[in-house]
């Protein structure tokens, strides 16, 4: 099971993102959509699970967005939040991987346990960060994180 992971488009799905997800069995944009659009051509793409970021609060098709998410894959459970700040001091039982945004910086790392991975930002630079997406790598109840810089 392979499982797209995109952030912080802010209104902008680059057509390197949309190649590097292609293939994908689910996609999960963790947050700063900035329009409608981008979620109906993730969909187009895969199952989509979405949570709404702090810049997707004013617009009126957000207000149905959630806040955070809870996935179980193949035997894996996936915590979505946008920011890190709002991940739960004590996350769910069985939760194996927390997937955030916000940052618009690529992070993967182990933490008691839990992945804790950010895709990054996929729609406009900022600073002189990466374009980039993730991707979880799901096979007989493990998980493997990957980050993917895109050459835009």
């Amino acid at each position: 099971m392979k499982i797209g992971l995109i952030s912080d488009t802010h209104g902008l799905l680059r057509h390197e993102a949309l190649v590097a997800l292609e293939g994908c069995d689910r996609i999960v944009h963790a947050g700063d959509i900035g329009k409608a659009e981008i979620l109906e051509a993730l969909r187009d793409r895969a199952p989509l699970t979405v949570v709404r970021g702090n810049n997707d609060q004013d617009d009126t098709w957000a207000s149905s967005v959630p806040t955070h998410a809870v996935l179980r894959i193949d035997g894996v459970g996936i915590y979505v939040v946008h920011e890190m700040a709002d991940v739960p001091e004590q996350l769910p039982s069985g939760i194996d991987v927390v997937v955030t945004g916000h940052s618009h910086k690529p992070l993967q790392k182990q933490q008691h346990g839990v992945l804790y991975i950010n895709p990054g930002s996929a729609g406009p630079r900022r600073f002189k960060l990466p374009i980039s997406v993730g991707f979880l790598h799901i096979a007989d109840g493990q998980v493997r994180g990957e980050l993917l810089e895109l050459a835009v």
